[in-house]
């Protein structure tokens, strides 16, 4: 449950900013639309900093060794800083080209750029966070990640209102907002962790072993996420085809499916923790177990979350935004949507599970093969859907049922066997 607070509440920076922005007009929403695709796959491609860093903490912690697991998490935070600082460079200086490659009109490209410049100085804080968040989870502690992304949700909030509408700043206040509340939460972070490092007493400045065994698990897992963001980029490329006012519905599209699936991960995140902590402490039926519970209520949670989506796809649009031609086209995608939430249960709780056995190399290789068979379906949309509702409840539904079908498969023929379940300190 603290998880799944946690989780619900970083989506929740996206939907703040969606539904802030998104009464600025439609153009507005657009920039703001291509700017978070291109920094959340920045973000997403360094997920690996947290998935890496829970199963290493948890295998060490479950085999008795609580100061090598903050140790490893420790390591874990020096890369994120390393990695947040010179991509956070490095995306400033591209983000005309990095916007421009999208295609879209001048005014939208415009505000993008806006959102997208100012929200790289946030980088290397939602890196360490990444890292942070991995190392508690590790030690089995999700309610300090609850209780800073609460925290971090409710600042960014109250400044994103203030610097967009009082202020006059537009999409630039919320992206000043998001940096600022984003910083805070780095802060909240460290104390906790110093804590930890005092108690047991463990290192503060990495070491070099444990820094490459982290990347030579994250580079499977960049791998896999790569394969992910691939997916959702050609989504929106396809997106931005259909036009202006399809590319800001389907922005909100996606920031539905975010929320719903950041709430659904909150099992894959146990499943990540206890399966790491069973393994490393031997226990395969514990870790059978865990796989078997957290199946029936990603499933079930799924079906209810999904019922839940249909029942609000008419009440859901004006929320996010006044536009009307948006609004309309808005109903039938988030109905499709809806129907493919329990699907998401199912493919999220095995990740999970296949993440906390390190079993990195398997995921990174089947997720090239689910890119492979979702490609030809955002083509065919591209090429043949229309420019309207039906357009984008098509181009959802490829994405929310076809892509996330084929991950359905290679997971579930994985998770049957036994092969993943390496026990140890170590995999």
């Amino acid at each position: 449950m603290p998880a799944l607070g946690a989780l619900v509440a970083e989506p929740l920076f996206l939907l703040a900013d969606a539904a802030m922005v998104g009464h600025l007009g439609a153009v507005s929403l657009a920039g703001l639309g291509i700017a978070s695709t291109i920094l959340q796959t920045i973000i997403g491609l360094m997920v690996f900093l947290a998935y890496a860093t829970t199963p290493a903490v948890a295998r060490r912690l479950g085999a008795g060794d609580e100061r090598g697991a903050v140790e490893a998490g420790v390591d874990g935070l020096w890369m994120a800083l390393a990695l947040g600082v010179v991509l956070a460079v490095a995306g400033w200086f591209a983000t005309p080209l990095l916007v421009g490659s999208f295609g879209a009109e001048a005014a939208v490209e415009a505000q993008a750029s806006v959102y997208l410049s100012l929200s790289m100085a946030g980088l290397p804080a939602m890196l360490i966070v990444f890292a942070a968040t991995g190392l508690l989870r590790g030690l089995q502690d999700t309610r300090t990640p609850l209780a800073v992304a609460v925290g971090g949700f409710a600042v960014n909030a109250v400044l994103n209102f203030v610097l967009i509408y009082p202020v006059g700043l537009g999409i630039a206040g919320s992206a000043i907002g998001t940096v600022i509340a984003q910083w805070a939460m780095v802060a909240a972070y460290l104390v906790v962790i110093a804590r930890h490092v005092t108690r047991v007493g463990s290192r503060r400045m990495p070491r070099h072993a444990g820094v490459m065994s982290g990347a030579r698990a994250g580079g499977w897992l960049f791998l896999r996420t790569l394969s992910l963001r691939a997916a959702i980029l050609l989504a929106v490329f396809t997106a931005t085809g259909l036009g202006t006012d399809e590319l800001a519905g389907f922005q909100i599209v996606m920031t539905m499916f975010s929320t719903l699936a950041f709430a659904l991960d909150a099992l894959a995140i146990a499943a990540q923790a206890l399966v790491g902590r069973g393994l490393g402490a031997g226990d395969v039926p514990l870790v059978r177990a865990v796989l078997g519970r957290c199946l029936f209520w990603g499933v079930g949670g799924g079906a209810v979350l999904g019922i839940g989506t249909i029942a609000l796809a008419w009440v859901i649009p004006p929320v996010f935004t006044s536009a009307a031609s948006v609004v309309d086209l808005l109903p039938p995608a988030l109905v499709v949507l809806g129907f493919a939430v329990p699907l998401f249960g199912y493919v999220f709780v095995l990740d999970g599970v296949l993440i906390g056995a390190g079993d990195a190399r398997y995921l990174a290789i089947t997720g090239v093969l689910n890119l492979a068979a979702f490609v030809p379906l955002v083509l065919a949309v591209g090429a043949w859907a229309p420019s309207d509702a039906t357009g984008l409840a098509l181009l959802t539904g490829a994405f929310a049922i076809g892509y996330l079908a084929a991950r359905a498969v290679t997971l579930g023929l994985r998770a049957r066997g036994a092969a993943w379940m390496v026990v140890g300190a170590t995999r």
